[in-house]
């Protein structure tokens, strides 16, 4: 063989390693994907104002939904229900080779009470059975693992903690991060740049440290798993906000149906709310210390009973508000 031939074999193989080598890295590749609807004034608001800030440039196509890349951050918008668009991770995966390491979505909160609110929760409907069809997304009997920045997130901005609920269908680290309670704040601008700014700074787009990264606990290991309250989880959220915890999953009490069935002991599908979101909260926080709070006021004494049994027999431990300092 020529010293000639030699060389371009050996320059060809070079190239091929380096070509290989590269393609490796990019499927290594963590990133963040912040997901908008333009049919939701409350999503494609704060996603507006968020490329609006400096560093964004536009990304690849997934099918026909348009991205936005702002270093590992991949700002993704599509034209349908937000809770509809099942498994975008995976998705997003697949058509770039990027791993997607967690998931933001932008959506509108409604409530009875129509206020003015700016919200975050982890999803799912884990109490579900599987002949039941959920009214807003998401799979019986599943939930997302929680996205770890909501408890910083909630401090930073100071939004409020609602439960457990909706869908879409993902595998990633999730959280909802929402503008309330009617069509007049939906539209808001000033809402819109808080929560674009919450992202901006907590995603570490500002040039800071980001807000909320695991892997930056300072020793600061104890994670809330809520079981009970109401919707809006305001003896968790009390917590939350004085002793610097982290957030994992909330169930809510319609997040935990209980029959009492006297002696055949008590039914429904809480035992497999509570399995499921502990679980997914700790596969979140790898070697953190999850302490399941109770809302005791808002169980009746068997039901509490009920629970605080299942949660020994589950090897989960239950703290106290004075735990979690």
């Amino acid at each position: 063989m020529s010293s000639c031939l030699s060389g371009r074999l050996i320059a060809a193989r070079s190239l091929a390693f380096r070509k290989t080598s590269f393609r490796s890295h990019i499927r290594r590749l963590m990133v963040t994907l912040v997901v908008a609807t333009t049919i939701d004034p409350a999503s494609i608001g704060p996603a507006s104002a968020l490329l609006a800030m400096p560093g964004w440039h536009p990304g690849p196509f997934l099918q026909d939904m348009a991205s936005f890349v702002n270093k590992g951050v991949r700002l993704l918008k599509h034209d349908n229900s937000i809770v509809r668009e099942d498994h975008l991770d995976k998705r997003w995966e697949t058509a770039t080779g990027e791993v997607v390491d967690e998931v933001i979505f932008l959506s509108r909160h409604t409530a009875a009470s129509n206020r003015p609110a700016l919200t975050i929760h982890p999803i799912g409907v884990p109490h579900l059975r599987e002949d039941e069809v959920p009214a807003a997304g998401g799979k019986p009997g599943w939930a997302a693992p929680p996205n770890a920045r909501m408890g910083p997130w909630l401090r930073l901005l100071k939004v409020t903690l609602e439960a457990t609920h909706h869908g879409p269908v993902i595998d990633s680290p999730t959280m909802f991060v929402e503008i309330g309670s009617t069509e007049e704040y939906w539209k808001r601008q000033d809402a819109a740049q808080a929560i674009a700014l919450l992202v901006w700074k907590g995603l570490g787009l500002d040039g800071g440290i980001p807000v909320g990264d695991w892997s930056r606990h300072n020793g600061k290991k104890k994670i809330l798993l809520g079981v009970g309250g109401g919707h809006y989880v305001p003896r968790h959220m009390d917590i939350v906000l004085k002793d610097d915890v982290w957030v994992g999953h909330l169930l809510s009490g319609y997040s935990l149906p209980m029959e009492d069935n006297g002696d055949a002991g008590v039914g429904g599908t809480w035992r497999e709310a509570i399995k499921v979101a502990y679980e997914v909260t700790k596969a979140s926080f790898p070697g953190g210390e999850i302490l399941a709070h109770l809302d005791q006021k808002s169980f009746k004494s068997w039901q509490k009973n009920a629970i605080l049994s299942f949660l020994k027999e589950q090897n989960i431990n239950v703290g106290k508000p004075t735990n979690f300092r």
